[in-house]
């Protein structure tokens, strides 16, 4: 069976959402900035502060060819994954891309308990995730399906990527 790659913005629920579709479909769930903190023995802010964003994204590249290697499972993405074309390509040849998308605000709202987000490290978050969203818009016209989540429970938006994985897996 083709995996379920869940990509979008940070804060649009890629991480709770994959666990509860590969629960509910009886898949693995593997998140890639993990696999990434896996590989380099500290978090993903600390890679940002020690090693830089560059460093990040190669190591995230290795997580993807790792993750795209697998079968039946649900992988949710780095928010950023997007931004190398090779990572979709990988991604794409064993599964089916569903992106999950938010308005600014939700994902604020989302994001604000959180202290481990380093791009949003700044003075007006609301601001950045605008610009960061804007800079994605081409690469994330790449998925097989998209989803809002801005005024969707949980469990309403695993619906919707199980009914989209459904439709789309024989393609």
């Amino acid at each position: 069976m083709k995996n379920i790659v869940l990509t979008g913005f940070m804060g649009t629920g890629k991480t709770t959402v994959g666990k509860k579709v590969a629960t509910t479909l009886h898949f693995n769930f593997i998140d890639t900035d993990k696999l990434v903190e896996k590989m380099a023995g500290m978090s993903v802010a600390e890679i940002f502060e020690k090693h830089g964003e560059e460093y990040f994204r190669k190591l995230e590249k290795a997580a993807v060819i790792k993750a795209s290697r697998l079968k039946n499972h649900v992988i949710a993405t780095g928010g950023g994954v997007v931004l190398n074309p090779s990572n979709i390509v990988q991604l794409r040849k064993n599964g089916v891309i569903i992106l999950l998308k938010a308005r600014p605000e939700v994902i604020l709202r989302n994001i604000s308990k959180t202290k481990d987000r380093p791009l949003l490290a700044v003075e007006d978050p609301e601001k950045r995730i605008r610009e960061l969203l804007e800079e994605r818009e081409p690469f994330y016209r790449f998925a097989d399906y998209t989803i809002d989540v801005s005024d969707k429970t949980i469990e309403e938006v695993a619906e919707e990527v199980i009914r989209a994985y459904i439709k789309l897996k024989g393609r």
